[in-house]
Parts: structure tokens; C-alpha cells; sequence
């Protein structure tokens, strides 16, 4: 049985409750976590497949495929990244960021728009605070996905920089947040059943657009976000993969490769 990373993210929401609304759960494992620890168990074998922070894969490009047809995108503002800044950005020089622990490819989104956008070198530290409050000891705090939600509902007033926007209004290309990895293990292992959950997965996201106002009154993050601004969430993400996202992606790597950040830029391997 395949192995499915499964994370409870709002912006993943759609996606799964496709695959949960057109295919049995009884066909696959579903694990849950954080983008992070999901990285980790993909590295290690303990999952097959997973939305994954597109950084991931230029961490072990020999060892990973991409799916094709699926991201988790956005054509401008996300809502999900955040800086969270006492200070305006281009004045963050030499200061000390704190760094969600939860997502590697925001992290170094970040770090190439402070340096290359902005001529900022600042100083970084990793925290599980997930919260504003962390702001009390630090200059900036970068927040991703449903806890950047909740602290741009109910935080203080503080400056707020939308990575995507950021990225977007620099790069005129999408920024991809995270793609769907397979183990090229789990790839030799069971090719043609991945290859029925890669055409499920996208049969799956065509459910979810088409059905956005039935799957918002069956999802819990409702209930603290709102019907209308979650629904307003989902539609401003890009859950596609086509051209212009895999030209914003490619660009992502050459940054993070200039700043040392990656290796190098991977050759994109797509599961086919």
C-alpha cells in the first residue's frame, strides 16, 4: 500500500478532500505532518509521496520525481507566508529574522528576497514559536501556512510582507511553494500504481476547483478563518503546474544556488 504525506495545512485541504470525496482511503496510508518532518520521512523512506517544499527536491534530485500537473502555487499574494516586521524590510539590514522550523523552501525564499531584493544580510534563527509574540525578542518572524493565517487575522498591529507578492512584483513568475515528490524507490517498487495515484491526484484537484463552496462547509479551518476568507484563500492560490510556474521554479533554484543555499540547480525529473 502506498504512503501518503498528509498535511493539515489549510492550503492542502482542497486536494485531499478530493481524493477523499473520489477514492477510497482504504487504497493508501495516510500519514500526517508538517512540511518538514514530511520532507524528512520522503528522505528516508517512511512515506512514497507527499506535497513537498519545492526546495526539497534540489536537496536530492537523484533520488526523488516530481508529479506533474500539481503545486501548490501563487500568481501574487499567498496569505500563508509572512514576515511579520517591527521594522520596514529594506531597513532589516544586520538585524536577527526568526525562521518558521516548519517549511525549508519559505525559509530560503526569504533569505534570497532579504539579500538579492532588498541588499539586506541579516541574521537568522530557527523557532518553534509560532506566534507574534516571538517579536518581542527579535527584529522579524517569518510564519507559514495556517499559523501565518491566524496571525494575520488576530496579531498586533506590526508591518506584514507577503512572500509571494514579494517574489511575484520582483520576478513577474509565480513562486511555487511546494510540489508533490515520489521516492524513486517507491518509484521501481510500484510504478504503475503510482502512476493511477498521479492521474488520482489530478483528477482530484479538478474536483476540488469545481467544488470549492461545497468543500469549505465540510472543512475545519472554517470555523477560525470564515467561509468567505477561506474560500478567497483557496481561489488565490495556483494548484497547477504548467510552464510559467515550472519558469518561476527554475528561477527560485538559480538564486538559491547563487547564495549557497543549494548545490546546484537540479534538472527536473518529472514521474511519467
Amino acid at each position: 500500500m502506498l504512503r501518503i504525506g498528509h498535511i493539515d495545512y489549510a492550503n492542502c485541504t482542497p486536494i485531499f478532500n478530493g481524493m477523499h470525496e473520489l477514492f477510497s482511503d482504504g487504497d493508501y496510508e495516510y500519514v500526517r505532518g508538517v512540511p518538514a518532518s514530511l520532507n524528512r520521512m520522503l528522505a528516508a523512506g517512511g512515506i512514497d509521496i507527499c506535497p513537498s517544499s519545492s526546495i526539497a527536491f534540489s536537496m536530492a534530485p537523484e533520488d526523488l520525481l516530481i508529479m506533474p500537473d500539481l503545486s501548490i502555487s501563487s500568481f501574487g499574494a499567498v496569505q500563508s507566508v509572512l514576515l511579520f516586521s517591527l521594522k520596514p524590510i529594506e531597513e532589516l539590514d544586520g538585524s536577527t529574522v526568526l525562521l518558521s522550523a516548519e517549511s525549508a523552501t519559505s525559509v530560503n525564499l526569504l533569505k534570497i528576497l532579504l539579500k538579492k531584493r532588498f541588499s539586506c544580510n541579516c541574521y537568522y534563527k530557527t523557532t518553534n514559536l509560532n506566534s507574534v509574540e516571538a517579536l518581542e525578542d527579535t527584529q522579524a518572524l517569518l510564519l507559514i501556512g495556517d499559523s501565518a493565517l491566524h496571525a494575520a487575522q488576530c496579531g498586533p498591529a506590526v508591518l506584514v510582507y507577503d512572500l509571494g507578492a514579494l517574489w511575484y512584483d520582483w520576478t513577474g513568475t509565480p513562486f511555487v511553494f511546494a510540489l508533490w515528490l515520489v521516492s524513486k524507490d517507491a518509484f521501481l517498487r510500484s510504478e504503475s500504481e503510482l502512476l493511477t495515484l498521479a492521474n488520482r491526484f489530478v483528477a482530484a484537484k479538478r474536483y476540488a476547483m469545481a467544488n470549492l463552496d461545497k468543500i469549505v462547509d465540510e472543512s475545519p479551518e472554517k470555523s477560525w478563518m470564515g467561509r468567505e476568507r477561506l474560500l478567497e484563500y483557496w481561489k488565490v492560490l495556483s494548484y497547477d503546474l504548467t510552464e510559467r510556474h515550472i519558469e518561476g521554479l527554475k528561477l527560485f533554484f538559480t538564486f538559491a544556488a547563487e547564495l549557497g543555499l543549494i548545490k546546484s540547480v537540479p534538472e527536473l525529473v518529472f514521474l511519467k
